[in-house]
């Protein structure tokens, strides 16, 4: 009697452990710290955009030319889910007409200083408390070419503003161009005799 009690109880404790499901485990990968291909968009890394997304293989729509607007470069890269309805899950912006009066406002009101990426350059992070999709946010400014990142959908678990801060580091160094240089400080003029 005593060993069918036993028996029945661990088949009871068993089965609802052996009915859940594991829920599937976040992906913790930090981002890489080098660029590398596969790219999307000629200058994203593929690897970083599936870790921090979620999404495998996305669906890529975008270019940029780096030789417009005096040299500053403009274009947009955007990712996508291939399957329902096509959600974006990542937007990528490279602008002229940045300021950095704008940035150091977003940073005096929360948002978290970028490190110097590329020189002369200023910038914000920060993720969206209010997001239900763990969206997050990036802007670098270098003279007038304005680079962001719209991370749209993030994956729950990960920490998503650090991810767009890593992906900034990934791809400022290739996208804000020699052109954007903030202007050398102009040589004193001749003294007169």
């Amino acid at each position: 009697m005593r060993a069918a009690t036993m028996t029945a109880l661990l088949c009871v404790l068993a089965l609802p452990s052996g009915c859940r499901q594991e829920d599937p485990q976040v992906d913790l990968t930090p981002l890489p710290t080098v660029a590398a291909p596969p790219y999307i968009c000629e200058y994203i890394p593929l690897k970083a955009v599936e870790l921090m997304t979620g999404v495998r293989d996305p669906l890529v729509r975008g270019d940029f030319d780096l030789t417009t607007a005096g040299g500053l470069g403009d274009g947009r890269c955007a990712a996508y889910q291939r399957d329902g309805e096509r959600l974006r899950v990542l937007h990528i912006v490279l602008i002229p007409g940045g300021t950095q009066e704008r940035v150091e406002k977003q940073i005096k009101d929360g948002a978290l200083p970028l490190p110097e990426v590329v020189p002369g350059s200023v910038g914000y992070y920060f993720k969206d408390r209010d997001s239900e999709r763990s969206a997050a946010y990036a802007k670098l400014v270098r003279g007038e070419a304005e680079l962001i990142i719209e991370l749209e959908t993030g994956v729950e678990g990960r920490d998503n503003a650090a991810d767009v801060a890593a992906l900034m580091k990934l791809i400022a160094p290739r996208l804000i161009t020699d052109a954007s240089a903030p202007e050398a400080t102009a040589s004193p003029s001749p003294e007169k005799d």
